[in-house]
């Protein structure tokens, strides 16, 4: 008899014009209040308001906030070094839309 496999899935589907506070955010990516305002110290998150009591974060800054926290704790990065790995991510995935348009236009 053929054992069937379950595969979980941990996703979120999120849109552009929810918004999160900071503890909201770090209860979302199970990251700390102040690994996160290192994160915005750092370019990686950018949220509206004065300052971290007021800050609001859009949808999309879920999925970076879990990306970096997959990083920093996986490859044991610092804040510093987890913007400089999302960096060079954003530039990948640039220069691979670019190469696409390109080859399409062929």
């Amino acid at each position: 008899m053929a054992h069937a496999q379950l595969l979980a899935i941990d996703a979120v589907i999120v849109e552009e014009e929810v918004r999160f506070t900071l503890a909201d955010l770090g209860h979302a990516c199970r990251a700390d209040r102040a690994w996160l305002i290192q994160l915005v110290d750092e370019g990686v998150l950018q949220p509206t308001g004065s300052g971290p009591d007021d800050w609001q974060f859009s949808g999309p800054s879920l999925q970076r906030a879990r990306v970096a926290s997959r990083l920093s704790r996986d490859l044991e990065l610092s804040a510093h070094a987890t913007a400089v790995v999302l960096d060079l991510l954003d530039e990948i995935t640039t220069l691979r839309a670019r190469l696409n348009r390109a080859g399409e236009g062929t």
